[in-house]
């Protein structure tokens, strides 16, 4: 997707408008904090480049502390933690696509870059890649995630046979190659609509998926508890609703920040010439915003969430500082 003059083109469906790489190419024009006006009337907010390099890099040292306190703690080697794991290397993907691109454009505003158009093209392709593989990804595992919370609490006596390591990791090759692979032939065939009805197709299916799976979980979950506390699994329970619970807050949180950015995808299909979705297509920025602050919120509800996760991350900071002290 790309804005031009007021006019809907479609040289890439993720980063042209997903990045200011493609704004570089069309009109090299830096960001500015003012809201302009455009010939329908209506604000096109634009947000500074050093905004979205500081959230980025706030992101992307979040979500590397999570992951290497998932790796460090041996009590966080379970599969729920496996697949948070593999959701924070997800929003990863954001935060470094998004500094990375971001850098781009400083460098060249500045003067201290000159880049050729074509190679700022396979760049922004690049970047496309990781965008989608992060989207795909990140829904995946929020469904993974909801179906091990599901299995925790209806079979919590079988739970270790149904859900075993191997078959965690089995899932996670299978949803990494699934989403890197969805991923390419989405932006080798971007100019097709199908591509976008696919990615909206995927998010209302997963959001449907988990909105069931949830239903089930917290109408019928005190009839499970009974027979747990018969067999004196209070604190599994407890655990798993706990876990299903924070799985709910980070979908709410998900669908609020990524919402915005699939309307904005219905909408190409729905009215691409019309006046005023354009003057929804020109706010787009602010959805890149939404999108990076879900990268850098998600690792903050993990480590409310979870006392064990939490209390590794506080020894991984006062380390870090005693070190550098």
């Amino acid at each position: 997707m790309e804005m031009t003059n007021g006019s809907l083109q479609y040289p890439s469906i993720l980063h042209a408008d997903f990045g200011p790489l493609n704004d570089l190419l069309e009109e090299n024009e830096t960001n500015s904090t003012a809201g302009e006006r455009n010939w329908l009337n209506c604000v096109q907010i634009r947000i500074p480049q050093e905004l979205f390099l500081a959230l980025g890099l706030i992101s992307l040292v979040e979500n590397i502390l999570v992951i290497m306190a998932i790796i460090k703690n041996r009590n966080l080697h379970s599969p729920m933690y496996y697949f948070i794991c593999c959701l924070a290397v997800s929003d990863m993907l954001v935060s470094v696509s998004n500094v990375v691109e971001t850098i781009f454009m400083l460098l060249n505003d500045h003067g201290l870059l000159d880049v050729h158009p074509g190679m700022l093209r396979h760049l922004d392709n690049v970047i496309d890649v990781m965008i989608c593989s992060s989207v795909v990804s990140s829904l995946s595992f929020l469904c993974t995630i909801a179906a091990d919370r599901y299995i925790t609490i209806f079979y919590a006596l079988r739970y270790h046979s149904i859900m075993t390591p191997h078959r965690a990791i089995v899932i996670i090759v299978v949803v990494w190659l699934a989403s890197i692979t969805s991923s390419i032939l989405f932006i080798v065939y971007h100019t097709d609509n199908a591509v976008i009805v696919c990615l909206v197709t995927f998010f209302c299916t997963t959001l449907v998926f988990n909105a069931v799976l949830y239903l089930h979980m917290f109408v019928l979950a005190h009839v499970h508890s009974r027979r747990i506390v018969a067999f004196h699994k209070n604190r599994r329970q407890s655990t798993s609703m706990k876990g299903a619970i924070t799985l709910t807050i980070l979908l709410g949180v998900f669908i609020l920040c990524w919402g915005p950015f699939f309307l904005h995808l219905i909408l190409i299909l729905a009215c691409p010439t019309s006046p005023f979705c354009n003057c929804f297509f020109r706010n787009f920025n602010l959805f890149l915003i939404l999108i990076i602050c879900n990268s850098l919120i998600d690792p903050l509800i993990y480590a409310y969430r979870s006392q064990e996760l939490r209390k590794t991350l506080q020894e991984m900071v006062l380390c870090s500082f005693c070190f550098g002290v």
